[in-house]
């Protein structure tokens, strides 16, 4: 049975009349890179204040991190072996990556300093030098984050929209480094993130948030067994391609626009339905395959809980 580093049971919080979160429960297993997904005030960023302690919770449910549950004494002890960044990486402007890593250290009672070498060297900010924060590109930034988190080698780490507003090269190297802890430091990893395309390449289990509740968790290999993949054909006449396809033992069919045809088959080339559809006098427009991706399936999830 896999250790459980976070459990969250039937919490809530509200500010004022407004439930940001309703009865939420999700569990991360030790070893997990655990990807929260859900749209702007979906309640992501609240869980992990609460987490944290940042926040309170409104009422009733229980929190349990590394084993301790919150409001208990023990609680200190398990946030002391929890790294987090949320909202943005807090850091002086005027200090330097080495200079800002040095109070990190004073502050957690770090007295050997070749921790920060080593941590920064980690997360690829080892030639900064005397470049000040302020001066740091976004990248750099959330990376000097990440490596004040890890200053004292949690065994949890809270990530929170990392990854938004990195460009395209920053975000492949954020990916590396986030492996690169889960991997070779054993840390578990709690993040969430807009960019869901990056979510499904390194987590390996995902909880799906839509207006302050829980509509799913389920793990990356669960998500590739349940996603199909289909054929989309645009055709002149859909009823007519619809008799076709099914006098040929095609039995998942939709029609999901006024010309459009989703096949549900993993295993019929493209070409040969193209060449099917064409010998029975159908004139098709466009015919392509389409995988089902973590936003279509986030979206379908939505919209299946009553959601816009």
């Amino acid at each position: 049975m896999n250790e459980s580093i976070l459990v969250m049971n039937s919490v809530a919080k509200k500010f004022g009349k407004e439930e940001a979160l309703k009865n939420i429960s999700l569990t991360v297993h030790k070893g997990d890179i655990y990807g929260l997904i859900g749209r702007n005030g979906a309640g992501k960023t609240t869980i992990m204040k609460l987490i944290t302690d940042l926040s309170k919770e409104s009422s009733g449910g229980e929190i349990s991190l590394l084993g301790t549950t919150k409001g208990t004494s023990g609680y200190q002890k398990s946030l002391q072996r929890t790294g987090a960044v949320i909202e943005s990486p807090v850091a002086f402007n005027k200090l330097t990556a080495y200079q800002n890593m040095k109070i990190i250290c004073i502050q957690k009672g770090i007295h050997n300093f070749s921790v920060i070498e080593e941590t920064l060297e980690f997360v690829n900010l080892a030639q900064t030098g005397k470049k000040k924060f302020k001066n740091f590109s976004l990248g750099m930034k959330q990376r000097l984050g990440i490596a004040m988190a890890l200053v004292n080698n949690p065994d949890f780490l809270i990530l929170d929209e990392p990854i938004n507003g990195l460009d395209p090269i920053a975000i492949i190297e954020f990916r590396e480094i986030l492996e690169r802890i889960n991997r070779e430091r054993n840390t578990t990893i709690f993040i969430s993130s807009h960019i869901l395309t990056e979510l499904y390449q390194v987590s390996n289990r995902f909880g799906f948030i839509n207006d302050g509740q829980m509509i799913q968790e389920l793990s990356k290999e669960e998500f590739d067994e349940l996603v199909t993949e289909a054929i989309v054909v645009d055709v002149e006449n859909p009823k007519a391609a619809v008799v076709v396809l099914k006098e040929n033992q095609f039995k998942n069919i939709e029609v999901i626009g006024e010309n459009k045809i989703r096949i549900l088959d993993k295993h019929t080339p493209v070409k040969d339905i193209n060449k099917l559809l064409v010998q029975n006098d159908i004139l098709v427009n466009q015919i392509q395959k389409q995988e089902n991706s973590l936003e279509n399936y986030f979206t379908n999830l939505i919209k299946d809980a009553g959601g816009q």
